[in-house]
């Protein structure tokens, strides 16, 4: 992990483990400018290095991140006051963390660890998947401060929860519990706070262990299937699979399993 305790972005690498932490635990780890551009150069980071296999992203302190920094935008100083100077015709999202973290072929789990709302629960949604400790909320507040789910919720709630839950999260803009949150099928698993490091790292770990190529294919195969129609699809997924047949880590799988250990995936 990085020794700069002052970056509000930290970068730290385990084996084939990345753990990107945002680091302002006094302000719930509100997104800042700065922040977005050091997340996006996190992200990109990792996803660019083929010695990472999986990437864990969470928060410092007491929280995963409270969202954009509201008192920021308030002065006009921060991201809100940026995007209302800049107009329409000026705004980009090719480089926001949240489209970099749609683009990974890298897996990534959100190890929410505290709040997350506004958007922090727009990353959270971004990531492939959710670890909740049971102390946990995400907030959905949006329509209470007259703004919408504006980097990637309102494109993954329809996916995630279907049209009328999607809406009546989204609508009635309450914080969702941890049971709550698990009960829609927002999060993967809720455990006890005391055991959320351990049980994102088991993960971590055993994707990790398992084919990267494999993996960033298959990530990019539900990524394009959703908005391919099937025959298209699964002709794509015909050839990826075709290229992966002539893989060294192919050989390797298939190898492993018939002498019966477990295989050493070298992503070739």
């Amino acid at each position: 992990m990085t020794t700069d305790t002052e970056a509000t972005v930290l970068y730290g690498q385990e084996g084939p483990v990345a753990t990107i932490t945002l680091n302002r635990p006094e302000r719930l780890n509100a997104i800042t400018s700065p922040m977005l551009a050091a997340l996006a150069d996190a992200l990109q980071r990792a996803d660019t290095d083929s010695s990472v296999r999986t990437v864990v992203l969470t928060g410092a302190g007491r929280g995963f991140c409270s969202g954009l920094d509201l008192k920021q935008a308030m002065s006009g100083e921060g991201i809100g006051g940026n995007l209302s100077q800049a107009g329409t015709q000026s705004v980009k999202t090719e480089g926001l963390p949240t489209t970099i973290l749609f683009n990974m072929d890298t897996p990534v789990i959100a190890m929410l660890n505290g709040p997350a709302a506004g958007y922090g629960l727009d990353l959270a949604l971004g990531c492939d998947m959710r670890l909740m400790a049971r102390s946990a909320v995400l907030s959905t507040g949006f329509a209470k401060v007259g703004v919408v789910p504006e980097s990637g919720g309102t494109w993954y709630l329809p996916r995630l929860l279907g049209w009328a839950k999607a809406c009546e999260v989204g609508f009635l803009g309450r914080d969702l519990t941890s049971e709550e949150s698990l009960e829609l099928g927002l999060v993967n698993r809720v455990v006890a706070d005391e055991e959320l490091a351990d049980l994102t790292y088991s993960w971590a770990s055993e994707i990790a262990a398992n084919a990267p190529l494999a993996i960033a294919a298959m990530k990019r195969m539900f990524r394009h299937g959703l908005t391919e129609d099937f025959p298209s699809h699964t002709h794509h997924v015909l050839l990826q699979t075709i290229l992966l047949f002539q893989s060294q880590d192919f050989m390797e799988g298939v190898t492993a399993r018939m002498e019966r250990r477990p295989p050493n995936f070298q992503g070739r």
